[in-house]
């Protein structure tokens, strides 16, 4: 059985209502529950959530409602925590039946098709010995090389040792010289339930991909914080096939 989970708040203060903000007429959310409910590999899904408006939406895709208990809806809950949570429900709407995948989205994270959902999935059916297949992109312009933090002083510093990198002597200010830097995107983490019951062997930050991780590449994708990331979120969506409601 393939379960397809999402998660979504009403409590965000950076970008208060971002799950709902509309983009081509339709709201952000709308469009990872699109690409779960038209992926054929997927079963049932969920969305895990305090938000009334985000349990209009998900029922309209066909999804089952989690209400998040209130402890997992603050500003420092972990997503761990709130698919742990979730997945226990759904072992317990699910009596006697085996959870093989479980394809966590976010409803802040639009940028994610069909598509490359079922390709995620067919990696992990025909490759027992992945723990993970997450979207990804590439981001040399923000890489550990030029990241930088303020010291004590109020001067900048870097915010990785250049050694890390490999010899300090090939790196330049061309942003390519450290190689091609690859980010979670969060488009989709597509993982094995045994990467949330051993949550604490998985590699950090984002313990829930587990250690063998395959990466689903794609284009510029992104999990939305910021509303100046809402004008790069509809380019990615019109280059994808969708045009404004009508």
């Amino acid at each position: 059985m393939i379960i397809g989970l999402i998660m979504g708040r009403k409590g965000s203060k950076g970008f208060p209502k971002k799950n709902l903000f509309p983009i081509l007429g339709r709201p952000l959310a709308w469009y990872p529950m699109n690409a779960a409910a038209k992926c054929p590999e997927i079963d049932v899904s969920y969305i895990s959530t305090d938000d009334e408006r985000l349990m209009t939406i998900a029922r309209e895709h066909g999804f089952e409602i989690i209400v998040r208990p209130p402890e997992l809806c603050t500003d420092g809950a972990l997503g761990e925590a709130v698919y742990i949570h979730a997945y226990r429900e759904a072992l317990a709407r699910n009596p006697g039946k085996s959870i093989d995948l479980l394809v966590l989205l976010m409803c802040n994270a639009p940028m994610i098709t069909t598509e490359t959902l079922s390709k995620g999935i067919n990696q992990l059916l025909i490759n027992p010995e992945y723990d993970s297949a997450i979207t990804v992109s590439r981001y040399n312009m923000w890489s550990p090389l030029r990241a930088r933090k303020i010291d004590s002083d109020g001067l900048l510093q870097p915010f990785v040792p250049f050694d890390f990198m490999g010899d300090p002597k090939k790196l330049s200010c061309d942003r390519d010289s450290q190689g091609d830097v690859w980010f979670a995107d969060f488009g989709v983490s597509i993982i094995r339930p045994r990467n949330l019951e051993h949550i604490e062997e998985g590699l950090l930050p984002q313990k829930w991909m587990g250690k063998k991780i395959f990466p689903l590449n794609q284009e510029a994708g992104c999990d939305v914080d910021y509303e100046w990331q809402i004008p790069t979120v509809e380019w990615w969506l019109r280059k994808n096939g969708f045009s404004p409601v009508e």
